[in-house]
């Protein structure tokens, strides 16, 4: 599966914009950057028509080696949740069930 990195979200943007790459490449890192400053502050971060970037405490755990089968503890910790908007979602079904294209069925 092909990954979006930062440089191609830029690249794209400044052809799409017809702004300078380099500009765009700072705005994009700067962009970034402000998101993970606020989620490290423990803010919700909500991209209208796009999702929410939350932090979540996961609880302490039990694990297991599947290749030892030793059982250890996962420690507690903390992670970002995302929950795509209303707008994602729909492009999200879409692009997975067309209706308009019958070879795909649900």
């Amino acid at each position: 599966m092909p990954t979006l990195t930062r440089a191609m979200l830029a690249a794209a943007v400044a052809k799409s914009t017809g702004r300078d790459m380099k500009d765009v490449e700072h705005v994009v890192r700067r962009a970034i950057e402000i998101v993970a400053e606020a989620l490290k502050s423990a803010e919700n971060v909500k991209l209208a028509k796009f999702g929410t970037f939350s932090v979540v405490s996961r609880a302490e755990r039990p694990g297991r080696n599947p290749r030892t089968l030793v059982e250890h503890k996962i420690p507690a910790r903390k992670v970002v949740q995302f929950v795509p908007g209303k707008p994602l979602e729909d492009k999200l079904v879409l692009s997975v069930f067309n209706p308009k294209n019958p070879t795909i069925s649900a």
